[in-house]
C-alpha cells in the first residue's frame, strides 16, 4: 500500500493537517472541518495511499510557507501540488489558483472562467471540497451577492484571510 505522509500543523488560524505524496502536497486543509473524512477518503481511494503520521522534505516546506502567508510575507505558494478530484472539481482548482492575491471572485466568475456559466452550485461543491487550502485559494471566492458563502475553516478564518491580503496587497496602477 502507498502512504500519504501527513503532519499536523498548529497556526494562528486553526489546526491544519498535511499530507505529502511522491513530493506534492495532497493535502492542506483544516484539521476539525466537517467535511474531514469524505476529504480524506477521497484522497486516500485517489491514491490507494494510508496516512502515516511522518514528516518529509516537502512538508517541511510546505509548513515555513504557510507560516509566511500567515504573517503578510509570502503572496503565493511554490510548492507541487497533487490536486486528487474529478475533472470538473481539478478545473475549479486551477481557475482558483489563477486569482491574484488580495482578489476576490465569485462562484459565477469562476464558472464563467471554466467555460460552464451554469455551473454556480458545482462550483460551489468543487470550491467546498477542496483539500489544499490557502494554497488553492478557495477563501477568495463570495456570493456575488457579497456574501461570504462557506469556508471549511469557517467564516471567522474566512474573513481573516480576505483581510490580511488585503492589508498586505499594494496595488499598482
Amino acid at each position: 500500500m502507498n502512504q500519504i505522509n501527513i503532519q499536523y500543523h498548529k497556526t494562528k488560524i486553526g489546526e491544519l493537517i498535511l499530507g505529502s505524496f511522491d513530493n506534492s502536497i495532497c493535502l492542506l486543509d483544516f484539521r476539525y472541518r466537517k467535511m474531514r473524512t469524505t476529504v480524506d477518503n477521497r484522497i486516500k481511494i485517489g491514491l490507494k495511499a494510508d496516512f502515516l503520521e511522518q514528516n518529509d522534505a516537502i512538508l517541511t516546506k510546505a509548513k515555513e510557507q504557510i507560516d509566511e502567508y500567515l504573517t503578510g510575507n509570502r503572496k503565493e505558494f511554490d510548492i507541487p501540488l497533487l490536486m486528487i478530484g474529478t475533472d470538473f472539481q481539478k478545473s475549479v482548482w486551477n481557475a482558483l489558483i489563477k486569482i491574484p492575491y488580495g482578489a476576490i471572485s465569485t462562484y459565477l466568475q469562476i464558472a464563467k472562467n471554466i467555460n460552464n456559466p451554469k455551473a454556480v452550485r458545482a462550483v460551489a461543491g468543487a470550491n467546498g471540497a477542496n483539500a489544499i487550502a490557502l494554497a488553492i485559494p478557495c477563501h477568495r471566492i463570495i456570493e456575488s451577492t457579497g456574501g461570504l458563502g462557506g469556508y471549511g475553516g469557517g467564516l471567522a478564518v474566512k474573513k481573516r484571510l480576505l483581510k490580511l491580503e488585503q492589508k498586505n496587497c499594494v496595488l499598482s496602477f
